[in-house]
């Protein structure tokens, strides 16, 4: 089958500042998209004691980033956003989690939504709106948050003290019950929309902690509902972690630095801990009931027609995410899966400086390599030590492998059966190392590629996917 999705994310602000002409053709024309991504909030400039850094931080390591495409002048800003309609306050009654009252800069700017929607149907490209999964409000990423004990715990019943994903639960029944009236609130507010694409839907493991998540009295009750023995999975991750964290060995690493990236020794482990199987199929669970719900609520509002794509962390990370591809392809049009690769070198300092500081006995370049192996992101030995992987400078290539990516969007298609997965390359990053990128997401996926998103995209780069993407289709 043909190739023959290119689907472009352009956040409102894009929209306000450039106008709808003109993004709506540098979309169609100079890019060759046939999809477009956005989400209903508006934007405007703040300072930084009122708004959010853009482009984001990520917990402090994305700093470095600055956005290609100048927004209201400038490369980085700090901004705050409203929403783009006025939500039906009748689907939230009595939810713990309310969504943000329309204001000023709603009414204002909120129109240009349903504007730029039918400008780019007009040039026949397919519209989808992207919002947060577990993050009330959830229209962007960087504004909200779980409450209370909807924060997911660590075995130990601690909320992990950095996150870079300040998603809630996906055991809680209030996250679920918020983000679904979310979703049939966007059916009615924006019925012509061709797809919904939900972010972040798993336990995003950008830290060593994210990865042990979660613990709390939401998880315990969907744990008894399911049948599963929650103590018995709470102890076995209590063990894991503080193995993890002071009983580490180099005996321990070697076996994960081999060129099997200790796959049997991971088999080893899990026949002996059947506890952890149960875990990781538990979270597994937990995030295929918040797609069905979504797809349920969606169907439920009148859009039985509009298609529902999750984002996920691509193998291995979905393991530990909970984003288990065939269970979510039965509830999804499509899967995107992330090829974000800025942040896998980050992720691998994340942890390995997290395993270092609490083993200090341990070998660092045996551990880094352990790393690299583990998350299967080189084609080589990797990089030698954990002070090489940082967050890639603007003008920095990423330093990850192509076979290597290409084998985390074949293991997810092979995973997803039928259901299509798309490849989610990043637009960050100088234009050389971008064309290689995105040349490899697009023969990576049988049916097309996102990329992330038009911010980061120079008239250069939009060029530069029009010439891999459209000439190859």
């Amino acid at each position: 089958m043909p190739r023959n999705f290119i689907g472009i994310t352009m956040m409102p602000e894009w929209i306000q500042h450039e106008g709808i002409e003109r993004t709506v053709d540098n979309l169609a024309s100079m890019a060759g998209a046939t999809a477009v991504a956005t989400s209903p909030y508006v934007m405007e400039a703040a300072d930084d004691k009122t708004g959010s850094r853009e482009p984001p931080v990520d917990a402090g390591a994305g700093s470095v980033r600055l956005l290609d495409r100048t927004l209201w002048g400038k490369r980085e800003l700090f901004v705050r956003t409203a929403p783009s309609f006025a939500p039906d306050t009748r689907l939230y009654r009595g939810l713990r989690y309310q969504p943000p009252e329309p204001n000023a800069l709603t009414r204002a700017q909120g129109p240009v939504i349903k504007q730029f929607i039918r400008a780019a149907h007009a040039r026949r490209l397919k519209v989808y709106l992207q919002v947060q999964a577990a993050i009330p409000p959830g229209y962007r990423v960087q504004f909200g948050g779980p409450q209370g004990d909807d924060r997911p715990t660590l075995p130990d019943g601690r909320v992990p003290p950095r996150r870079l994903a300040n998603n809630g639960s996906l055991a809680s029944p209030h996250i679920a019950a918020y983000h679904g009236a979310l979703l049939r609130d966007l059916v009615q507010a924006y019925p012509d929309i061709d797809g919904l694409r939900v972010d972040w839907p798993e336990y995003p493991p950008y830290f060593l902690d994210d990865v042990f998540l979660d613990f709390g009295p939401h998880a315990s009750a969907a744990a008894t509902r399911l049948g599963l023995d929650f103590e018995a999975m709470r102890r076995a991750a209590g063990d894991l972690y503080r193995h993890m964290h002071g009983g580490l060995k180099n005996r321990d690493l070697i076996p994960w630095a081999e060129a099997d990236g200790g796959r049997y020794r991971l088999l080893h482990v899990l026949k002996d801990q059947p506890a952890l199987l149960d875990w990781l199929r538990f979270k597994a669970i937990l995030v295929e009931e918040l797609i069905a719900g979504f797809r349920k609520a969606i169907d439920e509002a009148g859009g039985k027609k509009i298609e529902l794509v999750p984002n996920a962390f691509p193998p291995p990370w979905s393991l530990a995410s909970g984003l288990d591809f065939g269970r979510v392809a039965k509830h999804a049009s499509g899967i995107g899966t992330k090829l974000y690769t800025m942040h896998w070198p980050v992720m691998l300092r994340f942890y390995g400086d997290a395993l270092l500081a609490a083993n200090p006995g341990i070998d660092e370049k045996l551990l880094t390599r352990a790393l690299v192996r583990w998350l299967d992101i080189a084609d080589d030995a990797g990089l030698p030590s954990l002070r090489d992987y940082v967050y890639p400078e603007p003008d920095q290539a990423h330093p990850v492998g192509e076979r290597a990516q290409m084998r985390k969007i074949a293991e997810a298609q092979i995973a997803a059966g039928a259901t299509p997965v798309y490849a989610l390359a990043h637009g960050y990053g100088p234009v050389e190392d971008f064309r290689r990128r995105i040349g490899i997401a697009w023969r990576a996926s049988a049916h097309g590629v996102w990329i992330n998103r038009y911010g980061y995209l120079s008239d250069a780069k939009l060029r530069t996917i029009r010439e891999i993407c459209v000439r190859e289709r």
